[in-house]
């Protein structure tokens, strides 16, 4: 028997039904018809009991055998959709009309969450003209206002309470600042029974203080727009505009109102004092700048750099050392964050800008900048006075950590004064945890400023929103070194900055949350399926 006839005997299947053609017909010979026959051949069901099977080898992709998925089961479609009923008709209807419904409940909570609180806005705006202009000083006939902002301010709080009542449910938004500035107003109420002067304690408290709070309070839950903070801010602006303007042109003409050579305007208030109305200016400068770069229009940039231009003139005819402080210091957090990738040249840019200004500067301007470091120089002799006060301050709150109560430093100071320290003022004052309040005040809302501008600078975002972060940031940094020198802890300026600072991040989140709401939804890949 040929070799290969063999082979193909031993592989051969046992089942007998398996065979298929003509090699089946020899295979079921056994089982025809007797009287037929059959061919007389081997039999080929055998099996060769000695055989092994070797090992299959693995198969590979292309042999590799894929069980059949079960056959679906196909369904007759119809022809044609059957006609709905008038009660699914209806019911579609009253779904339509209702998902419209629920998009317009919900438009009006977004609009009202951005435009609500308008009549607490325009008393808030009026009430804030009368402290920062204050009319009734500058124009003789509208002495009969001189009432009038408390007035304005008892409006706005009887229009905002149910205002706010029904816009969020509840008086205010308790971010981490307004807790700390609550924290201070709590710790300033207690400690008056236990004050130095519980009467002068009292009157501090209430006169401007605790007016600052609430209106600070009032204006982080009302402005809620960027119109609504532009406007603000203009109204701080125009204020610096015209003391600018007057401080300038009362210098050229000579006239002096503080130590024979140091200008003072009409305007009282938060700006009688010279170091004062130089704070102003070292606050709103790097806003205006920022605005400047932010603007798009250049008339408008002009004007902002103008604003700019003219409020470094009117802090030098101050002559006031912390305003001088202040506005370095703000030039270098602005050279700092805007010049990122140049910091180099913008550094050795504004050193140049900043000799050249100060070789521009007044008479003797100079010496008196250089008497704080040399106190020597200064003639009047205030510098070793303010040292003196500085060590007093420190020596007071060591000996009375819980304070002496809000505006009672002058009993234990030297000759009647204050402590020419914002610091030290809270810290003697208020003692350690007021001073700790005061802090987080002003820190929390600097640090999301940051990150404001951190993101944006990521996101490669050089947006209005981007200018202004750093520009607020570069003022409350003014606002740290100036207040080093000066007494205004309980005064509007700081709680205005950092209300727009708190206003403008709220403001952030809703048209960022808006956008990212509104932006289209790119699907997701799906996963591959695995083999």
């Amino acid at each position: 028997m040929p070799i290969g006839n063999e082979k193909r005997r031993d592989h051969r299947s046992v089942n007998p039904f398996s065979a298929k053609g003509p090699r089946a017909s020899r295979d079921f010979a056994s089982v025809k018809a007797p009287g037929k026959s059959a061919p007389s051949e081997e039999p080929k069901n055998l099996v060769n009991v000695s055989y092994t099977k070797a090992a299959d080898p693995e198969p590979s992709a292309e042999t590799r055998v894929v069980e059949p998925s079960p056959t679906p089961s196909f369904k007759k479609a119809p022809l044609y959709d059957k006609p709905k009923s008038a009660s699914a008709e209806l019911k579609e209807k009253k779904r339509a009309k209702q998902t419209e419904a629920d998009h317009e409940i919900l438009k009006k909570d977004r609009w009202l969450a951005r435009n609500g609180h308008f009549l607490t806005f325009v008393g808030l705006y009026l009430f804030s003209i009368m402290v920062l202009f204050r009319p009734y000083e500058l124009i003789s006939f509208l002495g009969f206002l001189s009432a009038t902002a408390f007035y304005f301010a008892l409006a706005t709080l009887i229009i905002y309470v149910p205002s706010q009542l029904a816009t969020e449910a509840n008086l205010t938004v308790l971010s981490t600042d307004v807790k700390a500035i609550l924290a201070m107003t709590l710790i300033a109420l207690v400690t008056i029974p236990i004050a130095k002067d519980p009467a002068l304690a009292w009157e501090t408290f209430n006169e401007p203080f605790i007016k600052a709070v609430i209106i600070f309070i009032v204006l982080v839950n009302v402005v809620r727009t960027r119109k609504r903070l532009m406007a603000m801010l203009w109204l701080s602006l125009s204020i610096g505009v015209y003391l600018g303007y007057t401080a300038l042109d009362l210098y050229m003409q000579g006239k002096f109102k503080v130590e024979d050579y140091r200008v003072g305007v009409d305007v009282g208030g938060m700006f009688g004092n010279p170091n004062d109305m130089a704070l102003h200016f070292v606050m709103m400068t790097p806003i205006v700048v920022a605005l400047g770069i932010a603007a798009k229009s250049k008339f408008w940039r002009v004007i902002y750099w103008a604003i700019a231009a003219l409020f470094v003139g009117a802090n030098m005819v101050t002559y006031s050392r912390a305003g001088f402080l202040g506005l370095i210091a703000t030039a270098a957090v602005l050279a700092w964050k805007l010049g990122r990738k140049y910091r180099l040249n913008v550094s050795i840019a504004s050193i140049v800008v900043g000799g050249v200004a100060i070789a521009a500067a007044p008479g003797n301007y100079g010496l008196r900048m250089l008497s704080i470091f040399i106190p020597g120089l200064d003639a009047v002799g205030s510098a070793d006075q303010r040292q003196e006060l500085l060590n007093r301050s420190l020596l007071v709150t060591a000996r009375n950590p819980w304070g002496i109560g809000i505006g009672c430093f002058p009993i234990v100071g030297i000759h009647d004064h204050q402590t020419h320290n914002a610091f030290t003022q809270v810290s003697s004052e208020l003692g350690v945890l007021g001073l700790a309040a005061y802090l987080i005040f002003m820190i929390s809302p600097f640090r999301k400023l940051r990150a404001i501008e951190r993101t944006l600078f990521d996101a490669e975002n050089h947006s209005w929103f981007y200018y202004m972060s750093i520009g607020l940031q570069a003022s409350i940094v003014g606002y740290w070194v100036s207040s080093f020198f000066a007494s205004v802890a309980y005064n509007w300026f700081i709680y205005y900055l950092i209300a727009y600072a708190v206003a403008f991040r709220r403001i952030y989140r809703l048209e960022t949350g808006e956008q990212s709401a509104q932006a289209p939804r790119v699907p997701k890949p799906e996963p591959a399926l695995a083999i």
